[in-house]
């Protein structure tokens, strides 16, 4: 059964959390993709991962065929990735026709946006309502994250 997990920001952008979120994916060995709002979203976050730290390096790519090569594809596209495990839907993109496809999905909004967080809510009920159990983490003043539900 797939997993669905929810990461509400609270303290830091998407650029500043997702990166630790992506590194924990790669530990374990998982092919992951990002889905983005917008090919100009997917872009900038290309060039934050590249850029987020001077000890770590995160390998990804945005072409199809890099998720054989790269452990991240990102994408602002809602096509189903080859061979990923996990998918992460950032920017209000939307869960994909078959999340069975996947291990994890995961939705990562921004607490401070109104809209974002209504769209988190309907996701919510698509999530519940296609048998899956969902999980919901917020973080705490120091951008750590504490599962809530």
């Amino acid at each position: 059964m797939t997993e669905a997990l929810f990461y509400h920001l609270q303290t830091r952008t998407l650029e500043q959390a997702l990166p630790g979120l992506l590194e924990k994916c790669l530990e374990r060995g998982w092919r992951t993709v990002v889905q983005t709002g917008s090919v100009e979203r997917r872009d900038a976050l290309d060039g934050a991962l590249w850029t987020y730290s001077e000890e770590s390096f995160l390998p990804h790519g945005v072409r199809p065929e890099e998720l054989n090569d790269r452990a991240i594809r990102l994408t602002a596209e809602p096509d189903p990735a080859a061979g990923a495990t996990v998918r992460f839907l950032v920017d209000r993109a939307s869960l994909p026709e078959d999340a069975s496809l996947y291990d994890r999905i995961v939705f990562v909004f921004d607490g401070n946006d109104a809209d974002a967080v209504l769209d988190a809510r309907e996701q919510w009920k698509a999530v519940k309502s296609a048998g899956m159990t969902p999980t919901y983490w917020i973080q705490d003043e120091r951008g750590r994250w504490s599962k809530k539900a």
